[in-house]
């Protein structure tokens, strides 16, 4: 019987699933701090800039009212009042646009760093669907969003009303106050409104990206399933990949043995462990390491070479150094030669041989 938790979605994401995803557009963001974030930058650009702005207005307006008696009211002179009207607004706003603009790219930035989608700007047919549409309408995540938003709304709205509330004392007497002092109280509260509204929206926006951050990667979690199939694609069948090294270890013990034959010596532990050394005067600077091996490897290599009557001399101390520190295919060091040359020495004149 199959594992019914074998397809839920219980492992983390992986990279590889991770990466797919950002290459679709898909990351954690959350759209309330963007909002906070060009908030807060409208708010101390009009807070630090506003002798600026007043100092602008109050030249416009001084501007116009000299000017009125002289305007000409034909089409240049009314295109030449519209273009000296942009370019004033142009000049009163560029530093208030210019400060949203860059509130709104770096909060998006911080969130999800540098990231550009094709995939994300595709056009998608399924997504004009009147079905779709009104499947997404009525769906769990439009749900949330329409929540989110009621809420915000109460929540914001309640703080206004209280902040207002305090000052009713204040709003009644305002009827024996001269034009200055109104507008003075009326800016003093709309900046305490403002202020605890940003700092419930900075709250709500937090809250907002721990949702975010929580609903993104409950989307990404995989079954076990897909992550044994994802590993298998990026790493191979473990099965498959256990057989090829299976069958590279056969395949070097059939290289190691072919130069068994080869060999002056075969050193022996004499039963746990074989060394096969080979010494050609012409080709090398010292002897090499051939073949070597523990258990029934050692009992391979013993066999083959008492059938190509390659000398087999039981050195127990020698056998244990090479087998631990001269890998295949190696040279000796220099610390064994005396010791080697001795052991050869003796195979040689058991041959009749000179060294």
């Amino acid at each position: 019987m199959a594992d019914d938790s074998y397809g839920e979605r219980t492992e983390k994401a992986t990279g590889k699933r991770r990466s797919e995803a950002r290459k679709r557009g898909q990351v954690a963001k959350s759209r309330e701090i963007p909002s906070v974030a060009v908030l807060l930058a409208g708010l101390s650009v009009l807070y630090l800039l506003s002798t600026y702005f007043l100092r602008q207005i109050s030249s416009v307006m001084v501007g116009s009212f000299q000017k009125i008696g002289t305007w000409a009211m034909d089409f240049d002179h009314t295109l030449a009042f519209r273009a000296e009207i942009f370019w004033w607004l142009f000049q009163t706003l560029a530093p208030l646009l210019l400060a949203i603009s860059v509130a709104a790219v770096l909060s998006n930035f911080v969130q999800v760093g540098s990231l550009f989608s094709a995939e994300a700007i595709q056009p998608q047919f399924k997504r004009i669907s009147p079905l779709t549409g009104v499947s997404r309408l009525f769906s769990k995540n439009s749900l949330v969003e329409l929540l989110k938003s009621v809420g915000k709304i109460v929540i914001i709205g309640w703080v206004a009303y209280s902040t207002v509330r305090q000052e009713l004392a204040g709003i009644s007497s305002l009827t024996d106050q001269d034009v200055a002092s109104i507008f003075r109280f009326v800016g003093l509260v709309s900046a305490r409104i403002f202020f605890k509204t940003l700092l419930v929206m900075i709250g709500l926006a937090a809250l907002d990206y721990a949702f975010q951050r929580w609903n993104y990667e409950k989307s990404l979690r995989m079954t076990k399933r897909e992550v044994l199939e994802e590993y298998k694609q990026s790493e191979g069948d473990p099965l498959i990949k256990s057989r090829i090294r299976s069958i590279q270890r056969e395949m070097a013990r059939k290289r190691m043995m072919a130069e068994v034959p080869k060999a002056d010596v075969v050193i022996t532990n004499p039963t746990h462990l074989a060394v096969a050394l080979r010494y050609e005067r012409k080709e090398m600077t010292a002897p090499k390491v051939v073949a070597k091996g523990s258990g029934w490897i050692a009992e391979k290599i013993k066999e083959v070479a008492q059938a190509h009557g390659v000398p087999i001399l039981e050195n127990k101390p020698l056998a244990q150094v090479l087998f631990k520190t001269v890998e295949l295919g190696q040279m000796i060091p220099s610390s064994m030669y005396q010791m080697v040359a001795e052991l050869l020495a003796h195979v040689y004149r058991m041959k009749n041989r000179r060294l």
